[in-house]
């Protein structure tokens, strides 16, 4: 255990949180801050997972974590705000509010951290700033000038206009927070990012939020364990120690912690052990989530993603997927390429699938599922993978035979009955009645009997159709005779 004193508690650099509507600049801003490219690496232009840079202003480090913007990142988004100290709402002053922005800011109010609006794009020709204002107070989100104390900073992120003054603000509200970390104590803070490197192992991003953690001790996160031997910055180099705030990378883990989940620093394995046990009944509650008896009206799917972060939100994208009659069913899912005891789940589920996200499909797994006909579809953009699913269901939903009504008769005078024939004379109030046509007798709008047209006149002429307007007369076949007010509906059998 780290000796504590007070001497140990300093100033804390604030965690800051950007966040905002898709494509309305969040990574282009980090971007510039970083003075690197991260925007031209994410597929469609759209960033798929959580991360975490600290950058230097003034003196002073901040940390920040980059959430997606994308509807589908909603969990990530809320993981995100949940750990950061100051939150950034990104909006554009082409679009104003929008719907993922409007998420975004609920997201901050319920975790009450303090915020800054970025109103960006201000170099655009159709910025409206104005316009852009008047949306948030619109949207009950009151800045300064407008009815609130929120502060609001106009800037560019591709020029840089203003992003100084943004940096200034994020100091200035960290100041007024009075951030404090104690280095004497260890480290606790949350895993922002779990996946699988095939050459290192299971990895964790961590953001401590306080104390410090040094090489030789054992960070436990709900169920899963690691020692402290591996670890890295955010720039892959390697460290020995880090302290709150800053985020760092952690290999070695003897299973994928669970994404979101706080993590705690131990100096005894043992210690590190007990924890996690107090922490397995919750860990095999949420491991046990997706199990579900067998049903027909399942699509049966097996998951495999590259990092924990993505996982999360294609499960939240398959959440909003809704058929009354066919239900997307997670039966596996996990980190990783797709392997050969994928295909074998997937064997045992009656008509699986297997859909990975930015992996691979080792060769075993290939010749398998080309042995037991398991399709495996791979996806880089999440939409395109839910758009697959949609369609499944499309071509799996059973067919169900309804009756479709064509037309609507009145019967105006019985003419004569002759066995099981009936002749009158009607009136088509709607559609157009045809021989040979099925027709149902509704008397007083109840089903009393079925027929059908044996022959049809009009003006003592026979003919082979009828249509709305027109008064006739009519022969129908049917066990029951139709009176003078019953309606004939005209149906055909149709599948839907």
């Amino acid at each position: 255990m780290i000796t504590k004193d007070n001497k140990g508690i300093l100033e804390r650099p604030p965690v800051i949180c950007i966040m905002g509507h898709i494509d309305h600049g969040k990574s282009t801003l980090l971007d510039y801050i970083r003075k690197t490219n991260i925007v031209d690496t994410e597929v469609g232009g759209i960033t798929q997972r959580l991360s975490a840079y600290e950058v230097v202003h003034n003196n002073k480090k901040i940390t920040f974590l980059d959430t997606p913007g994308h509807e589908a990142f909603g969990a990530m988004r809320s993981r995100g705000v949940n750990v950061a100290d100051i939150a950034v709402l990104v909006v554009s002053a082409e679009e104003g509010v929008k719907k993922q922005t409007l998420e975004a800011y609920k997201n901050i109010k319920d975790s009450g951290v303090p915020y800054i609006v970025a109103i960006n794009k201000i170099d655009r020709p159709d910025a409206n700033v104005e316009k852009t204002k008047n949306s948030l107070v619109e949207n009950e989100i009151y800045i300064e000038g407008y009815g609130g104390s929120v502060p609001c900073l106009l800037i560019s992120a591709k020029t840089g206009q203003g992003v100084n003054e943004l940096l200034d603000m994020m100091l200035l509200l960290a100041e007024i927070q009075e951030l404090k970390g104690d280095t004497n104590k260890d480290a606790e803070g949350a895993v922002i990012e779990s996946f699988l490197d095939q050459k290192k192992g299971i990895t964790a991003t961590l953001v401590i939020k306080d104390g410090k953690i040094k090489s030789g001790m054992y960070v436990a996160c709900g169920c899963s364990i690691a020692p402290t031997r591996m670890m890295e910055d955010f720039l892959g180099k390697k460290i020995t120690e880090a302290t709150f705030s800053s985020p760092i990378k952690i290999i070695g883990f003897d299973k994928l912690p669970e994404v979101g989940s706080d993590f705690k620093i131990f100096e005894d394995k043992k210690d590190a052990e007990e924890y996690c046990l107090m922490q397995q009944k919750a860990c095999n509650k949420f491991e046990k989530c997706n199990v579900e008896e067998e049903n027909e009206g399942h699509i049966n799917v097996i998951i495999k993603a590259e990092v924990s972060g993505t996982l999360d939100a294609i499960s939240h994208e398959i959440k909003k997927i809704k058929n009354d009659k066919v239900k997307v069913r997670v039966v596996s899912s996990g980190i990783g390429d797709i392997s050969e005891s994928d295909v074998k789940t997937a064997s045992a589920k009656k008509g699986a699938v297997i859909l990975g996200f930015d992996v691979k499909v080792a060769p075993t797994a290939v010749n398998l599922a080309d042995r037991d006909n398991i399709p495996i579809k791979i996806f880089n953009i999440i939409y395109k993978l839910t758009e697959y699913l949609e369609e499944e269901i499309k071509l799996r939903t059973p067919k169900e035979k309804v009756e479709e009504i064509t037309a609507k008769v009145k019967v105006l005078k019985i003419f004569g009955t002759v066995k099981d024939k009936h002749v009158f004379g009607a009136r088509v109030e709607m559609g157009e009645l045809s021989l040979g046509d099925e027709v149902k007798i509704m008397r007083r709008e109840e089903d009393i009997g079925r027929g059908k047209i044996k022959n049809l006149q009009k003006d003592k002429k026979e003919v082979k159709e009828v249509t709305e307007g027109m008064e006739f007369g009519c022969q129908i076949q049917s066990v029951i005779p139709p009176a003078p007010g019953d309606k004939l509906e005209v149906f055909k059998i149709v599948e839907k």
